[in-house]
């Protein structure tokens, strides 16, 4: 399949009856039963959708009948196991505890894209909780899963967190995309440590109905994919108001159904872009050297660089999180008709009742979350999540961005997710190459509430400039 590069490469494959959509998807089952659970051992599926080929043939069928309904038709796709698919997979968020649990209804993003006729491939792993368990557990861990491991260095590179699963199977050619959530760095991790690219939206631009909750404040789900192209059409499907998630009003009149118009090489012209070096701090020598020649290029292609900037103080903290997380677990799980945890407290208890299997590495962000109330009236909690919004947005990436005139921030890889994250603002990481030992290395463009289309332009015009993407060799 390597001549066909993007999922519009796909399409005119298809169109051209080069492909069907059922040799598509078996071609990715293939490739999972060599290379996921035997071989390296990448680990990144954790379940298949039963009905996946079927799906792919009615599709195909459909497409000869009355031709596609656009650009995901007959496309496969994989879900991340904290969102709800109402078939015959579970969503468990890669805890024991949910391991028996099914969804009765379509989580919003996954009505949208069998809408849109993608195929829902299967389930990926995930850090257990969406990371939001203990302290200490390897990204790409869950009790129910196990361990993801990363394509670019199984067993030796971090394979990020905690949309792991997600990325990996991406990344190893398993499915053409798949769909990742995001609280603070979920998506932007994985996919830059797996030298791909993934979009965090704005927080309301995507709904969030049916999926696993940790904070009604950050929470978004998001495409990762192996270029911008993939990742604007997935982006554009999964857009739309829902009466269920009263954050989406906030994107009415901006939100679109197709990001592919934004798909321009010459952006990078006269744009301004910021950096803020302290968030380069913790890259090594080796990451350096790539992000700052990804920094000539962008100076090369015309952007003006500003690095003399201070974005502004994140709050340290995690108060919003442990508030909202009890919050919103509870409110998942009394909705869950078919396992026996009903609250953040019984799950806590089964856990205790199985040490061996689902208590690796403890669960204490579990237990300190369980401490709140639930009911988010704590003073703690209302004046954190003020905080985070003066700090983040009006303080912090508003008020830079406007100051010095900028299109974009950049950041490596994840480490401005944080700041994003609280202020509810999108991010999208594209890959920047790799180092000397081959682990790979991204460059993130930020911007403020609703600039997916700016973010996506400079970072197709990065990528159409650049080619720094290579697939991972790690069938050896």
């Amino acid at each position: 399949m390597d001549k066909y590069k993007t999922i519009m490469d796909l399409q005119q494959a298809m169109d051209n009856e080069e492909i069907t959509a059922k040799e598509l998807s078996m071609y990715y089952l293939q490739r999972i039963a060599n290379y996921d659970k035997s071989g390296p051992i990448i680990n990144s599926v954790i379940e298949i959708n039963p009905e996946a080929l079927h799906i792919a043939e009615a599709l195909d069928m459909e497409r000869k009948r009355i031709g596609k309904r656009g650009p995901l038709h007959g496309i496969p796709i994989l879900i991340k196991d904290n969102i709800d698919t109402a078939d015959k997979m579970h969503t468990s968020a890669g805890s024991l505890a949910l391991a028996n649990h099914y969804a009765t209804k379509d989580s919003f993003v996954v009505k949208k894209l069998r809408e849109a006729g993608a195929v829902i491939l299967g389930k990926t792993n995930l850090t257990e909780w969406a990371n939001f368990m203990t302290e200490g557990m390897p990204n790409g861990y869950s009790s129910r899963g196990g361990q993801v491991l990363n394509p670019y260095g199984p067993g030796v590179f971090d394979v990020g967190g905690s949309s792991s699963g997600s990325s990996a199977a991406v990344a190893s050619d398993f499915a053409t995309g798949a769909i990742g959530t995001e609280t603070s760095g979920s998506i932007l991790s994985p996919a830059s440590s797996n030298s791909l690219v993934g979009i965090k939206p704005t927080v309301g631009l995507i709904s969030r109905t049916g999926i696993i909750p940790i904070s009604n404040s950050q929470d978004t789900a998001g495409p990762i994919t192996t270029n911008v192209t993939d990742a604007a059409i997935l982006l554009g499907a999964l857009t739309g108001v829902d009466n269920e998630d009263s954050a989406t009003n906030l994107s009415i009149g901006t939100s679109l159904t197709d990001y592919t118009m934004y798909l321009n090489k010459q952006r990078l012209s006269d744009v301004r872009i910021g950096i803020d070096k302290s968030y380069f701090a913790e890259l090594s020598a080796d990451e350096q050297l790539v992000v700052n020649q990804a920094i000539s290029d962008l100076q090369a292609h015309g952007a003006t660089i500003i690095d003399t900037i201070t974005v502004g103080e994140e709050p340290a903290d995690f108060n919003v999180l442990f508030h909202e997380f009890k919050s919103g677990v509870n409110a998942y799980l009394a909705g869950a008709s078919d396992i026996e945890v009903r609250s953040l407290r019984d799950v806590i208890a089964y856990n205790k009742l199985h040490p061996a299997q689902a208590l690796r590495y403890g669960q204490v962000l579990l237990e300190e979350s369980d401490q709140k109330s639930g009911t988010l009236t704590e003073p703690e909690y209302i004046f954190a999540r003020l905080e985070d919004i003066k700090k983040c947005q009006a303080e912090g990436i508003d008020f830079v961005m406007k100051q010095h005139q900028l299109d974009a921030l950049l950041f490596a890889n994840n480490y401005g997710a944080g700041i994003a994250a609280k202020a509810g603002y999108p991010s999208i990481t594209v890959p920047a190459g790799y180092t000397e030992a081959g682990l790979p290395v991204g460059i993130t463009f930020t911007g403020t509430a609703f600039t997916e289309p700016i973010l996506i332009e400079l970072a197709y015009s990065y990528e159409q400039a650049t080619n720094h993407r290579e697939e991972p060799n790690f069938k050896q």
